[in-house]
């Protein structure tokens, strides 16, 4: 970044890891507390020396949203300092992105227009798009509640199968007592009970019904990309998933990531976000299929995502991209970054104890990898963090260990699903 400071004001909107990561980004870029809008108070934000939070009930739907956001407006319509505003959430940034043409008056918002949003965010149109692209996807069929209510008939792949929503924001909402981020499947007769209790229960959203993609030891990876307001990519960091979180509503969630690189991949990606005039971070979830050799493309998520924190260990501070583009301007000219980060001086981003990780992990030469980075105390998490050190936030991360150490035993069987 240019050595000419200047000033700019970070506002912030969720309370997850997200945020906190995002935050700590921000904040060793200023060394001033980030302020953030919450819509309630939760573990990964709490007891913060960084934060300036403040809590406002059902912040996270509209008509709160945008009455609280005009309010915030007013405080510095009359101000030369840039504002950046930017949400940790996919409800965050749905809103932001409806709202985009009123809040960019007073707001840098790096995100696109409300109809791209809403083609990207639904898996549905996203799986057309991907056609449309080459990009590889596993095979889906639409399931409606209407087919569910009529009973028509089902061919499904070979099981196990993959269930999940076609819309992550309205599967938030839902509230279920068989509520899962994603199910694995493994007969009709789950199948049946998941799909005929989702329905039962309110749900009015269509399913997606994919193949189960079969992968070797560590076949997923994350990838998180800037692309400036000229829509040309400027950063791509790739992340080797090593472990993900097996319990139900968390599934898939990563727990555990080394750096990776994969050039056919970044080149994909870049034309197609290059294509289609994308704006902000982007963060790809995909999984290594050994029937065909490819990577599936899962979904795209239109904001850097829960772990994305491991792009900031490595040295590649997410805030700054943002700063780059918006504040300094000298983007522009930049050549697009792909992160080749080298085996000796990459870092290992966990969200779990190192006792789980090293019981859990599948062997594979991903957590050879990874059991070297942390003997030689090359790893970090997005919560734990030096200049954010109280007792109240110490006994926090241990009761987010112990947490991870049930899950682990209930649900350990699951990993490498």
């Amino acid at each position: 970044m240019t050595t000419t400071k200047k000033d700019f004001i970070p506002v912030l909107l969720g309370g997850d890891l997200n945020l906190y990561g995002m935050a700590r980004s921000f904040y060793e870029l200023t060394n001033k507390p980030i302020r953030v809008i919450a819509s309630a108070q939760i573990a990964p934000t709490k007891y913060s020396s960084i934060l300036d939070i403040e809590y406002v009930a059902n912040f996270d739907t509209d008509p709160t949203f945008i009455d609280k956001m005009r309010k915030i407006a007013k405080e510095y319509e009359n101000s030369d300092v840039p504002v950046i505003l930017m949400g940790m959430g996919d409800w965050y940034t749905e809103l932001i992105s409806r709202h985009r043409d009123e809040l960019s008056k007073t707001f840098i918002c790096p995100y696109i227009d409300t109809k791209l949003e809403k083609e990207l965010e639904n898996k549905e149109s996203f799986y057309a798009i991907c056609e449309q692209y080459n990009l590889p996807y596993p095979k889906t069929k639409i399931i409606t509640k209407a087919m569910v209510e009529e009973k028509a008939e089902l061919q499904p792949y070979e099981f196990p199968v993959a269930l999940k929503s076609a819309n992550s924001v309205t599967w938030n909402d839902f509230k279920s007592p068989i509520k899962e981020k994603v199910y694995i499947i493994d007969n009709m007769t789950e199948y049946n009970r998941v799909i005929h209790g989702i329905y039962k229960d309110g749900y009015e959203d269509n399913m997606i019904l994919q193949e189960f993609v079969q992968g070797d030891a560590s076949p997923m990876r994350v990838l998180n990309v800037y692309v400036d307001k000229d829509h040309k990519v400027k950063m791509m960091c790739l992340g080797n998933a090593v472990l993900a979180d097996p319990t139900p509503l968390g599934i898939g969630n990563y727990l555990a990531i080394i750096p990776d690189y994969n050039e056919e991949i970044f080149n994909q990606v870049k034309y197609f976000l290059e294509d289609i005039n994308y704006t902000g971070f982007a963060n790809f979830d995909l999984k290594y299929d050994i029937k065909d050799n490819t990577y599936k493309f899962f979904e795209i998520n239109l904001r850097q995502g829960r772990s994305s924190f491991f792009v900031s260990l490595n040295g590649l501070n997410l805030a700054e991209w943002v700063v780059r583009d918006y504040v300094y301007d000298d983007l522009k000219d930049a050549d697009v970054l792909l992160a080749d980060i080298p085996d000796k001086d990459g870092k290992l981003w966990l969200n779990v104890p190192v006792d789980v990780f090293e019981k859990y992990t599948p062997e594979s030469k991903y957590k050879e990898k990874a059991k070297q980075m942390i003997a030689e105390k090359r790893f970090g998490y997005t919560f734990y963090y030096e200049g954010d050190k109280s007792i109240k936030r110490y006994l926090l991360l241990q009761r987010m260990f112990r947490y991870y150490r049930k899950a682990f035993k209930q649900y350990g069987d699951r990993v490498g699903r």
